[in-house]
């Protein structure tokens, strides 16, 4: 067994309000023996099954190895909003990458939302799926450039923005934190862990294969790969890397270039039905502008999911909890000594300039990860790149692998320290407004 995948096969799942909600799903064996596909895909989680399902659709015989479980890393612990564009905006991309690269990419912003819902209905995925998510702004300034980001995003075709100016903001949320919000009625939110595994499901009637508890040990490159288990091994045409914060030196030139950062999520016990729908009044999702935000929506059972923070690495649930209660009770002063049930953290992973990344190593193995904290929409777009690569269209996939990506200052040993010296730079930033 090779060193680096112990570190890789957790103990036990997460226990998240997600993992404890979950839908029923079948335990996968773990792969034994050799197995032979057109295509392997190596981590479970959105970017992995949203790409295998993509390809299944289109013929290609798929295997998707997966260290842990179904949805264990960030896809199944994240806050579960669905939130169009990526973490730079088009304004950003066009004036550090050109415009030809922003408008490629500003005509994708919105296309991994669209691609949820349609896998929602069409497989009839049960998720909790509720529209609407709002920005909301915590100063003047803040609410300035949410006016930008409105006319920003209608330039690249999104029609379905609403400015809340001033108080009209209270009609969503009852809090008195805000001057204003920006409402997108085409975002949304729902419960990730059972859309992930709801994709799952879809992927495996189309045929696919699915193993869990298989942590890779090694990627053997040439005409075709063969992806090393500890147990077995698949020899494949193409290879997708999917395991974003979780790869573990699989691709050692990448690491560093990416970060991974965890962020921090409450769950109140279920609130009674007149105070759920006074916190929230049209059971939308809410962000704030901060740099290092806050976000929060009520769960189907009238939980309110409160996230928040960056961290590097994993975190107690009695730290979390220390972490975000007061952030909850600054928003909703209400909820002051709420009882919490659920507290947990997870990785996302961090790019140096906030974008994908996504590439190519000898023509035949693909990765896309570092969605820096936009990871829900933007790996089902990603999914969806990925096959159309796979099957010989470049152009969109490209888009985003010629976007250059620098290591973090410092390589892989000051990584974090520096990292969280911006994080302190920037929380100082939002206190001062």
């Amino acid at each position: 067994m090779s060193h680096h995948s112990v570190s890789t096969t957790p103990a036990s799942p997460v226990a998240s309000y997600y993992a404890a909600s979950a839908n029923d799903s079948p335990t996968r064996a773990p792969l034994d023996g050799e197995a032979k596909a057109d295509v392997c895909v190596i981590g479970a989680g959105f970017t992995g099954i949203s790409s295998a399902l993509h390809l299944a659709e289109r013929g290609f015989k798929v295997i998707v190895l997966e260290a842990a479980s179904v949805g264990f890393g960030a896809s199944g612990r994240n806050g579960g909003q669905i939130v169009n564009s990526y973490s730079r905006d088009m304004d950003v991309i066009a004036a550090k990458y050109g415009d030809t690269t922003a408008r490629a990419l500003g005509s994708m912003a919105f296309e991994g939302n669209r691609v949820i819902r349609e896998r929602v209905s069409t497989y009839a995925i049960d998720c909790d799926l509720k529209d609407g998510n709002l920005f909301a702004a915590c100063s003047d300034k803040q609410m300035a450039s949410l006016r930008e980001h409105k006319a920003l995003w209608e330039r690249y075709g999104n029609d379905r923005l609403e400015l809340l100016e001033g108080d009209a903001y209270r009609r969503e949320i009852d809090s008195k934190r805000y001057v204003g919000a920006l409402l997108d009625h085409s975002g949304g939110h729902l419960h990730p862990l059972n859309l992930v595994l709801g994709e799952a499901a879809a992927f495996e009637s189309l045929g696919g294969t699915i193993h869990e508890q298989t942590p890779v040990v090694q990627i053997t490159h040439g005409d075709t790969v063969r992806v090393r288990t500890q147990h077995g091994s698949v020899v494949a045409d193409q290879v997708i890397v999917a395991g974003n914060a979780y790869l573990s030196g699989l691709l050692p030139d990448l690491e560093g270039k990416s970060m991974p950062c965890g962020t921090q999520v409450i769950a109140t016990a279920p609130l009674e039905e007149a105070q759920a729908s006074a916190l929230l009044p049209n059971d939308r999702c809410v962000e704030d502008c901060n740099y290092l935000l806050d976000y929060y929506r009520l769960s189907a059972d009238r939980r309110l999911i409160y996230g928040g923070g960056v961290t590097y690495g994993g975190r107690d649930p009695a730290s979390v909890e220390g972490a975000i209660r007061p952030n909850l009770e600054l928003t909703f002063p209400q909820l002051k000594g709420v009882k919490i049930d659920y507290a947990w953290s997870g990785n996302f992973l961090l790019t140096l300039n906030r974008l994908p990344q996504f590439g190519r190593i000898n023509r035949n193995v693909f990765y896309a990860q570092g969605y820096s904290g936009h990871g829900v929409t933007c790996t089902h777009l990603a999914g969806r790149l990925m096959a159309e690569a796979l099957s010989g269209q470049f152009d969109r996939f490209d888009a985003f692998a010629e976007i250059p990506h620098t290591p973090f200052p410092g390589g892989r040993l000051f990584r974090v320290p520096l990292t969280a010296l911006g994080a302190w730079y920037y929380r100082l930033r939002d206190r001062l407004g």
